[in-house]
């Protein structure tokens, strides 16, 4: 099973910091590391940055919106990450959530299955060299009655790796048809079945099978003896995600958790979020909520928890080390003492 590690917001005065970071997860043998893009920085610029920093870590983004650019400038900017880094650019693209594409993009959020679907394509015919000719139900290409024609990007064909952040079960399905990774979240080793049975469907509906795809999970892990502690201090977070993650109709995380088979709590924690009511919602999450969703305790129970993921095919963890503060030596320490966990399973 292989590591990943995230980066956060990129920010001037650590920037030295992240610099560390990422290279002592080379130097440990961590596979990928990933910046995201939400609402403090893009994912593209830090990699570009990093790109220069390091020699064989594979640096993804986790996610670039496929709302915020036109696949041909996805496309265009994988291809320089992919020059940049010497082939190590992995490109994840994710569909965001209404709140964020319409609120802060100006751009319709539907049909977002449609437009990542489309993006891959197009991607795609770029990275292999073809003119972009495309007529789909989100992006025709060139742009019908129009005086543009079909372009061919100046760059040599090239192998880029998509990973694509999806949670719906069709968005899921076409994941395990089409990616070459899976970015998963509110994952659950307990109900695997949740992700893993659209995934493996979507697979099959192609005729490959589901280890094909790099099955890369996010978990949130912290080693200690005050587990009930953990478990309190992280109640906020899972609130959030049940009712501040997306609007009162579209919360992907919260679905994902009602077919864990937490319906009825979902659907509590996020009626008492949207009434304001925070930390009412934060009480009303549950401990399963939390322990069967990461990865807490000593070091005994965390590494048994790893060894779940990978029980069920997980193929790539996502570290979230959160629980050791910002960037510096305790959280050094905490991904040194996982990598030698995960060595040991």
């Amino acid at each position: 099973m292989k590591l990943a590690i995230e980066l956060g917001g990129a920010q001037p005065d650590q920037l030295h910091l992240t610099t560390e970071w990422v290279q002592l997860a080379e130097r440990l043998g961590v596979d990928q590391a990933y910046s995201a893009e939400a609402w403090w920085s893009d994912a593209v610029t830090p990699l570009g940055y990093l790109a220069d920093k390091t020699e064989r870590i594979k640096l993804g983004t986790g996610i670039m919106q496929v709302t915020a650019r036109t696949p041909a400038m996805t496309a265009m900017t994988a291809l320089t990450l992919h020059d940049l880094t010497g082939g190590r650019f992995i490109l994840g693209l994710g569909a965001s959530g209404p709140q964020v594409v319409e609120g802060l993009h100006g751009v319709r959020y539907n049909p977002p299955l449609s437009r990542l679907r489309e993006t891959v394509e197009i991607c795609r015919m770029i990275f292999a060299g073809e003119k972009v000719q495309y007529q789909g139900k989100v992006f025709q290409l060139p742009l019908p009655d129009s005086e543009g024609k079909a372009i061919r990007i100046a760059h040599e064909p090239a192998e880029i790796p998509i990973y694509l952040a999806t949670l719906g079960p069709n968005a899921l399905r076409f994941t395990g048809a089409s990616a070459n990774g899976w970015l998963g979240t509110s994952f659950s080793p307990d109900h695997p079945e949740a992700h893993m049975d659209y995934l493996a469907a979507g697979a099959e509906e192609t005729g490959r099978p589901l280890q094909d795809v790099d099955l890369c999970v996010s978990v949130r892990v912290e080693i200690g003896e005050n587990v009930d502690e953990m478990i309190e201090r992280r109640k906020q977070g899972v609130a959030f995600n049940m009712g501040g993650m997306g609007s009162a109709t579209t919360n992907f995380y919260n679905d994902a958790f009602k077919r864990a088979g937490y319906e009825d709590d979902a659907r509590a924690i996020q009626s008492l979020w949207i009434e304001g009511k925070r930390d009412e919602a934060a009480k009303r999450v549950p401990e399963a909520m939390i322990t069967e969703f990461q990865a807490l305790g000593t070091r005994e129970m965390v590494q048994e928890r790893l060894r779940k993921y990978r029980d069920v095919g997980v193929t790539t963890i996502k570290l979230g080390l959160d629980s050791a503060g910002p960037i510096g030596p305790k959280r050094f320490e905490l991904l040194e003492n996982i990598v030698d966990m995960v060595e040991g399973l």
